[in-house]
């Protein structure tokens, strides 16, 4: 009887040193794959879409302080979406991760982990790597606090089935909230937006070739007075005209065509940040007068028009997106 008696408290003691050896053991491996995942962060914040790539290099400090909104609208199927929704998502396991091994409470974590994200966007600028966006702080740190969420409701204490589920439930719910508030914050910044003057582009171009005499001519029997500049090209020759803006989101205007009286022949090609935006050519059956009306929703650093044979560029121009406010 003794002998029993003492076997079971020692089974007690060897069922107690199975079940912490195998706590480490699931702690070191988590620990493992949370190293592995931050690797596979930092990978895509300073070398992931196609950052290395000349073209897409940046060649100066960046950073973009003020903050637009919500960085997360109702699902759209576009590149831009899946590009929002994943700088959320992506940060998720941070928010239960590091609860969950270290027992760090929400006030004490996420002011860390905003420290620690604004250190990198910093980093992504001075690498010259990407920028620095309050935008995606605001996007990781929503991922870390759905985490810390869907830590307290699943795995804060004994986690079961139902708490895992309800875990999920109340990430999906959060995501719906944010998209929800996202879009009432953007209604209400861009309910009354309007669009500014047209200006001129070289005369707010920081670096802007001459513009020529406004002179009158004809398109097709229709009589063409430039009210804002004239760009063509010399003696039939290709002539190109840049201009430096450094702005977003703005409307841009343009009209092409070749004069009545003249050999109908040349183009004109229109290109935004080395990317074609606008082609018009002699080969263009409708051989009227090409109104160009667009708006371009980026950052714009450059416009560059090419003007070939006796093709004319006129009333080329821009109108900026006002607030309320403005």
């Amino acid at each position: 009887m003794e002998s029993k008696q003492k076997e079971i408290p020692d089974g007690k003691k060897v069922l107690s040193d199975n079940s912490k050896v195998i706590n480490i053991r699931l702690r070191r491996s988590i620990l493992a794959g949370t190293i592995v995942y931050s690797a596979l962060i930092l990978y895509f914040m300073f070398f992931g879409f196609h950052r290395l790539d000349p073209k897409s290099s940046y060649n100066q400090y960046t950073f973009l302080f003020i903050p637009e909104g919500i960085p997360l609208r109702f699902p759209e199927l576009t590149m831009s979406w899946l590009y929002d929704f994943g700088n959320i998502a992506a940060f998720i396991p941070f928010g239960i991760i590091f609860p969950l091994l270290y027992r760090i409470r929400f006030r004490t974590f996420i002011p860390l982990f905003i420290l620690v994200i604004a250190f990198l966007e910093v980093m992504q600028s001075l690498t010259f790597l990407g920028t620095f966006d309050v935008m995606d702080i605001i996007s990781n740190t929503l991922g870390a606090i759905i985490g810390c969420v869907a830590y307290k409701v699943g795995f804060s204490s004994e986690i079961t089935f139902k708490k895992l589920v309800a875990s999920a439930i109340s990430i999906f719910i959060l995501f719906i909230g944010i998209m929800t508030v996202s879009e009432t914050i953007d209604y209400g910044v861009h309910v009354n937006e309007r669009i500014g003057r047209v200006e001129a582009i070289n005369e707010i171009s920081t670096t802007a070739p001459e513009s020529e005499g406004l002179s009158t001519f004809t398109v097709q029997g229709e009589k063409i007075k430039p009210a804002l500049n004239l760009f063509s090209s010399k003696d039939g020759i290709s002539k190109e005209y840049q201009f430096i803006l450094n702005k977003k989101s703005l409307w841009f205007y343009a009209n092409c065509g070749i004069p009545d009286g003249e050999e109908y022949k040349g183009s004109v090609m229109i290109m935004v940040n080395g990317e074609e935006l606008i082609q018009f050519s002699d080969k263009d059956e409708d051989k009227n007068v090409w109104r160009v009306k667009t708006f371009i929703d980026t950052d714009i650093e450059d416009f560059k028009i090419i003007v070939t044979g006796n093709a004319k560029v006129w009333d080329v121009g821009i109108a900026e997106i006002k607030h309320w406010w403005e």
